[in-house]
């Protein structure tokens, strides 16, 4: 059964230290008073140490709670609730008080060695921010929380990276490479849905690593490359014809020239030779005519 936090009773620690000081303080009078009373000394020794006992007692119930801190509070085994109000309190003197922080931690994980959807292998790592929410189930519903994050992350992490392509040129389809912010989303998402249960949620997660396998490393830049001479190419052409069809479709509505087929034909070469070219146009003057 899940635990669930709840606050637990517990007083300004103050008032604790001035009882508990009081008490040493009468109890080492009543010790004193032994040399004067010496026909009947016990009931002074027994007295001071009783009010020794109290005081010493009185003074355990106190502890510190800092800023972003929190004391999970057990007696005898049983969870009895947590104290989240930073200064000196004072609750129940039998009780553990195990401390809990409760400020951001953040950690890397290790570069992991995993297959993307498309199969190539690539190594990835992230960067997760979190910190406790709920301190019961941090303390008693985990062994150690700060372990059990660092193992569900680096399980998500793989998770994540099996389920979406190192890289797509297709700008509509999520990638690791290409769609960082909607990865990192996705991954917020899936940490916190398996360390949940540990009373932990994530404030941020970001792949901070994320590259080809060294054995596959060059053979995939080199398609990489390849990819995106095609997709230039692809804008190219495209952006081409449609300023050959506004060339056309000018000339033809303000009267400049008519063309007939034949030389629309060799216009429309013409251009798109020069859109699409890597080297600079080297116009050749014609003094005749077409013909």
């Amino acid at each position: 059964m899940a635990m669930k936090e709840r606050e637990a009773m517990s007083s300004s620690g103050w008032l604790a230290i001035v009882l508990g000081l009081t008490a040493l303080g009468a109890a080492l009078y009543l010790v004193l008073q032994i040399k004067h009373h010496q026909a009947d000394p016990w009931q002074w020794l027994i007295g001071g140490g009783a009010l020794a006992l109290a005081g010493v007692i009185i003074l355990r119930g106190n502890f510190i709670v800092g800023p972003n801190e929190a004391r999970a509070l057990t007696f005898f085994g049983t969870y009895t609730g947590t104290v989240r109000a930073p200064g000196l309190r004072w609750a129940n003197p039998f009780t553990v008080k195990r401390a809990m922080s409760l400020r951001a931690r953040n950690f890397e994980t290790a570069k992991i060695k995993v297959n993307d959807v498309d199969g190539n292998p690539i190594e990835i790592g992230a960067v997760i921010v979190w910190r406790i929410v709920d301190t019961a189930q941090a303390a008693f519903d985990v062994e150690n929380v700060t372990s059990f994050v660092q193992v569900q992350s680096e399980a998500a992490v793989r998770n994540l990276a099996m389920h979406h392509p190192y890289d797509a040129h297709d700008d509509a389809a999520m990638s690791l490479r290409g769609q960082s912010e909607a990865v990192a989303a996705q991954l917020s998402k899936e940490v916190n849905a398996r360390i949940r249960p540990a009373g932990v949620e994530v404030i941020d997660a970001r792949i901070a690593h994320l590259a080809y396998a060294p054995e596959i490393a060059q053979a995939m830049l080199q398609r990489q490359q390849a990819g995106a001479i095609i997709a230039a190419r692809t804008r190219i052409v495209e952006g081409a014809v449609s300023m050959v069809e506004m060339a056309l479709d000018q000339l033809a509505r303000r009267g400049i020239v008519e063309l007939d087929h034949e030389r629309k034909a060799a216009m429309v070469s013409n251009l798109l030779v020069v859109l699409c070219g890597e080297r600079n146009a080297q116009p050749v003057i014609n003094a005749g005519t077409l013909y």
